[in-house]
């Protein structure tokens, strides 16, 4: 199932809007950008073949580990890979539900969770 590059930014629009007010001052600095696919030195990056497998992912120092000493910092970054999440989509909702799994799973590695607790959340 394949959306337009716009489809698929409404979705993603759609998912952070859905976060809890709270969160908007910590997320800021965070940028949000859709790509078709991982480039190879991102996947040389995280040791990973499968470009395929890749959905999302954050680059950046989570809140939990940053310290006030940081002055000059990269800018946080998450990445959607569109072509991989429509690639495991059957149906425009499908597509739409693994959008918002997807910004939810790397916002939670903005706020300092791991893989093992995103697991346990669902995302």
């Amino acid at each position: 199932m394949q959306l337009t590059h716009e489809a698929f930014a409404d979705a993603v629009s759609e998912a952070l809007d859905s976060l809890p007010d709270d969160f908007r001052p910590y997320m800021e600095d965070l940028v949000v950008d859709i790509e078709d696919s991982p480039d190879a030195q991102t996947m040389a990056d995280l040791g990973m073949k499968d470009r395929r497998s890749l959905l999302g992912l954050y680059r950046g120092v989570p809140l939990t580990k940053r310290s006030v000493g940081q002055m000059l910092r990269i800018p946080e970054r998450i990445v959607l890979y569109q072509r991989n999440i429509e690639r495991i989509c059957r149906t425009r909702d499908e597509v739409v539900n693994q959008i918002r799994r997807t910004v939810l799973h790397e916002v939670g590695h903005h706020f300092g969770m791991g893989e093992a607790q995103l697991r346990r959340l669902g995302y």
